[in-house]
């Protein structure tokens, strides 16, 4: 039979820093304990390389973090003193102690009103779910010894995700808990235990007292996750999305007619999100997915010969993704990536229907820039047919995009192009002030490039700009 201290042993980080540990915990006669997700990730995976460090002690957290942190030769710790717990900014990965307590809430903040200190059995009490709930002690006496009162384990190996208390009591204390079920259940394919769901569905509305950055970071973990539809679906089938993203929610039920997708727009976006999770961990390319169609309930039409219609939901969408982005608190590197793939996640599609020209292609890979690669995994990440002889004809036409794409001599420099010639060198040729005169004059030099009349340097732009002259003349 394996034995706890044997499956510490197996995983090469938590094997070197539990022995100092528990060399600090008999110096100090402080009971210290791996505690929460660390212990749940190690049961999972013994050679995880990727697990945290989570500790317990039934004592002084922020002390016993400054004595571990001069241990590890960490010169200071970051210490959390409402929260009795500390970071310690160990380079080679993040170490949290904490001390064990027992935390009281107001109806208004997720923040606990008052913390006590408090004993092991205390302090898992007060955990999200069961599987977050199990700790291992660490004093060299009884080191490995394993506490799981809520049978964790059990649920771990069961797949079911539950709270140890009364589950109204968890996430009425701190609906963030509800999106973190969401995520754990995306994370490690758990089935929501059904009262602890129906729970998180008369709560939902608590999730409101949450701040968006810290709703918005849960659904990016989400989306992190290998297949995010679970974690997305449940935030939508427990009425958290209309308080978390209320434009995704809006999705949900609405029917469209598309040779291409699936018929709710909701689910086809779910699919789209998978697949491109299935392309890319880039976490801006799935949050895209997630928002490529965020204009259609606003632009769907029903037409008796098309059916529904979303005419320009990508040039709306992109449009609204500007203050959507603000509300989210997404940054703006990400707001301008998300609103520019959306704006384009069309074209390629258009390209791939008909005889695609070396101008056309050369304007889509000027207008996505260095996101061209992006825009093609979104563009094949959208194709949700159910039809297989469908799909391999659409992914073919992509192909062929593509394939002429590479085709393009000049593809680098159109990713990052910009006009050879500047404004005021317009302005002193042609002796005008400011004004779109300009404008117009730089964009026929610019289209004259990507349209191959002319090539991408100055001494071409320049000639071109002379002839403009002299027919102005």
């Amino acid at each position: 039979m394996t034995l706890i201290k044997d499956i510490i042993n197996q995983n090469k980080r938590l094997a070197k820093i539990s022995k100092i540990i528990s060399e600090l915990s008999d110096e100090t006669q402080i009971n210290a304990f791996l505690v929460g997700g660390c212990v749940r990730d190690l049961m999972l995976n013994p050679l995880a390389e990727s697990i945290d460090v989570d500790i317990m002690v039934e004592g002084d957290g922020i002390n016993f973090a400054e004595k571990l942190a001069r241990k590890i030769n960490v010169p200071k710790i970051v210490p959390f003193k409402k929260f009795a717990t500390a970071k310690i900014p160990f380079k080679e990965y993040e170490i949290e102690v904490a001390s064990a307590r027992l935390e009281k809430y107001d109806e208004s903040s997720r923040s606990p009103s008052e913390v006590v200190m408090s004993n092991i059995e205390d302090d898992l009490l007060r955990r999200d779910f069961t599987i977050n709930a199990m700790a291992i002690l660490l004093n060299k006496e009884n080191f490995g010894e394993f506490f799981d009162p809520f049978n964790g384990m059990k649920d771990l190996s069961n797949k079911i995700l539950r709270t140890p208390l009364d589950s109204d009591t968890t996430f009425s204390d701190d609906p963030l808990r509800m999106m973190r079920a969401a995520y754990f259940a995306s994370k490690l394919s758990l089935d929501i235990e059904p009262s602890c769901l129906e729970s998180i569905k008369n709560n939902a509305e608590r999730i409101t007292i949450v701040s968006q950055e810290r709703k918005t970071n849960e659904l990016l973990k989400i989306l992190g996750t290998k297949k995010p539809s679970i974690g997305l679906n449940i935030l939508q089938e427990a009425g958290l999305m209309e308080f978390v993203f209320p434009e995704i929610a809006e999705m949900y039920g609405l029917d469209q007619s598309n040779e291409y997708h699936h018929k709710d727009i909701f689910y086809h976006t779910l699919e789209v999100v998978d697949n491109a999770a299935q392309l890319s961990d880039k976490l801006d390319l799935r949050l895209a997915a997630l928002v490529h169609d965020i204009a259609k309930p606003k632009t769907r039409r029903l037409s008796k010969s098309k059916g529904y219609t979303f005419y320009g939901h990508d040039d709306v969408g992109a449009r609204m993704l500007k203050g959507i982005s603000s509300n989210m608190k997404f940054s703006n590197s990400t707001r301008d990536y998300i609103a520019k793939l959306t704006a384009l996640h069309l074209r390629p599609i258009s390209l791939a229907k008909k005889d695609v020209t070396d101008s056309a292609i050369r304007r889509l890979i000027v207008d996505a820039g260095e996101e061209i690669d992006d825009l093609m995994k979104l563009c094949r990440a959208d194709i949700t047919t159910k039809n297989p002889k469908n799909i391999t004809k659409y992914l073919g036409n992509f192909d062929r995009v593509e394939k002429r794409m590479n085709e393009v001599i000049e593809i680098d420099k159109l990713k990052a192009f910009q006009s050879p010639v500047r404004g005021d060198e317009i302005m002193k040729m042609f002796d005008l002030g400011p004004g779109k005169e300009v404008g117009k004059i730089k964009t026929m030099v610019e289209d004259a490039i990507i349209n191959g009349e002319i090539s991408n340097d100055y001494s071409s732009a320049m000639t071109f700009l002379d002839q403009i002259k002299q027919q102005k003349k």
